[in-house]
């Protein structure tokens, strides 16, 4: 990875707006274009683009730095072969390459692509160097995507069915259920074997084994949830503190002050939504059952008055602080825990 002083001495920038089919190329110096180019996105178009990159007059691999949008898998060609070509790469959050550059108008991919080179030069010496992740965190993410696409099939035909007992006869209701019956079971048994992939895989790295060992130990964390978070940190190496993964997950509150004015501290609407679901129907859970969690939740709300919401972000707060604590320590977690004292294996 290159340094805090390499990165400074990017002078090239290279922006991609990518897409299934194609992407859109801006190579500049500083803050002038020199060159568009619009390519395929397959393989082979995309090994001539490096080449030509490195012909370009002055350019140095080295003092270039490449940067995309999160696009999924259609980046999969592009990162490849810039990988091979030992390149610098950026890979950013669309909204906050937008965010970052203040006001902007219109929407189309050369400007995408324009916009993307900007944000390169404007943070050079900020900008946090894509790593490649090990296969098999990459092969969790890739599970997690298709149990959620089976899932969501399936809660497309099994919540209408449901709510048709409400409305229709019964034998019309009786009729839709055999004859989705089939469908229903496939789906399920579907996610059935998604499941068990992911178990088998977690199962398979020592690593990644302990690391969901531990995180399933906190109270009311499942399977799904440690999962999306052993990805979501990059098996705990990209984010390893937990003020950092609130806020990444939209859960940790911000002050909303200006001058004398202070009004009451929010949480940000840009989060990972997926993770922030998650951790909310983990607080649901230590609420419905008699625990120091639903205690808290109780005097909270019943006797201090406190909007259930609020108490419920910050049961969120507890059970990641609960999560990060045990990675921190490499331990499993324990209600009474003392620092010092033997941890179990």
């Amino acid at each position: 990875m290159a340094t805090l002083k390499q990165q400074k001495a990017f002078t090239y920038f290279v922006g991609i707006d990518v897409s299934r089919d194609k992407l859109d190329c801006v190579l500049m110096f500083g803050k002038k274009m020199l060159h568009h180019k619009v390519i395929p996105n397959s393989p082979l178009e995309i090994s001539q683009f490096i080449k030509d990159i490195k012909a370009t007059e002055g350019l140095k691999l080295g003092k270039t730095v490449f940067g995309l949008e999160q696009t999924g898998i259609y980046t999969s060609h592009l990162l490849d072969k810039l990988k091979r070509a030992k390149a610098h790469i950026v890979i950013e959050d669309a909204v906050h390459i937008k965010n970052s550059l203040g006001k902007i108008r219109g929407k189309y991919d050369k400007l995408d692509a324009i916009r993307i080179a900007n944000y390169l030069y404007k943070t050079k010496g900020e900008l946090r160097l894509w790593e490649q992740r090990r296969q098999i965190i990459d092969e969790l993410a890739h599970l997690s995507t298709l149990r959620n696409r089976l899932l969501r099939l399936y809660n497309s035909m099994k919540v209408p069915l449901d709510e048709e007992g409400g409305f229709l006869s019964a034998v019309l209701v009786k009729r839709d259920a055999e004859l989705c019956q089939d469908s229903l079971s496939s789906l399920k048994n579907d996610i059935l074997k998604v499941e068990q992939a992911i178990i088998g895989t977690i199962q398979s790295d020592e690593h990644v084994r302990r690391l969901f060992a531990i995180i399933t130990s906190v109270p009311y964390v499942g399977t799904v949830t440690a999962v999306q978070i052993i990805i979501a940190t990059n098996e705990y190496s990209d984010i390893t503190d937990a003020k950092k993964f609130a806020s990444y997950a939209g859960i940790a509150p911000f002050r909303n002050e200006s001058g004398t004015v202070q009004g009451k501290a929010k949480i940000s609407h840009l989060a990972n939504k997926k993770i922030k679901a998650l951790l909310h129907i983990c607080a649901m859970a230590s609420v419905s059952k008699e625990s120091e969690l639903r205690a808290y939740y109780v005097r909270k709300t019943q006797e201090e008055g406190k909007p259930k919401m609020a108490v419920l972000n910050a049961i969120r707060n507890k059970i990641i602080l609960r999560i990060f604590a045990c990675l921190k320590h490499d331990r499993f977690y324990q209600k009474e825990y003392v620092r010092g004292a033997m941890q179990g294996v």
